[in-house]
């Protein structure tokens, strides 16, 4: 059954090309922001200014929520996920470079912005621990709720084990 459940939700992230991210404030209230992403497995991937609020708000709190919603016609295709996660911002050169290659496979629009026009940026992992399968077409209002191990994480990845990631959790 999880092995369906995962399939499911690569399936559901695949098709969305934003999520909302939501960040906790200094004091405590919650700061939510639409960004696009990309993923590898059901680790997702997101840049932002780097002095922004949500760069600001993760380096003080890295518990985050998101949720994104696949394209649909009517309710009865609803499909999408709520997550749990932490995010952490990217600091090895060699994740930089492979989720570099990764966002402009996913927005190719990205190889045309020059350094100089670029602000500086700060590019973040999000890693789920629990995930809310929304899928209507399973009934109306139907969902799955899951709790996403390391051993989850490491299933779904393209690469199946990533050499930034190896001699540390994937669960970080």
């Amino acid at each position: 059954m999880k092995h369906v459940l995962q399939q499911r939700m690569i399936d559901i992230v695949e098709r969305c090309m934003d999520m909302t991210i939501a960040t906790i404030r200094f004091d405590g209230s919650p700061q939510a922001t639409v960004v696009s992403f990309v993923h590898d497995g059901l680790l997702l991937y997101f840049g932002c200014g780097a002095g922004s609020e949500k760069a600001t708000n993760i380096a003080r709190d890295q518990r985050v929520s998101v949720a994104m919603t696949a394209p649909y016609e009517n309710w009865l295709e609803i499909k999408g996920l709520s997550m749990a996660a932490t995010a952490k911002e990217v600091v090895s050169p060699s994740e930089l470079t492979q989720v570099g290659r990764i966002m402009v496979q996913r927005f190719p629009q990205i190889s045309a912005i020059q350094p100089s026009e670029a602000a500086p940026v700060k590019l973040f992992r999000v890693r789920p621990t629990i995930i809310s399968v929304l899928d209507y077409s399973l009934g109306f209002g139907h969902t799955d709720l899951v709790k996403i191990e390391a051993d989850d994480i490491a299933e779904t990845l393209d690469s199946m084990r990533h050499h930034w990631l190896v001699g540390t959790s994937a669960a970080s």
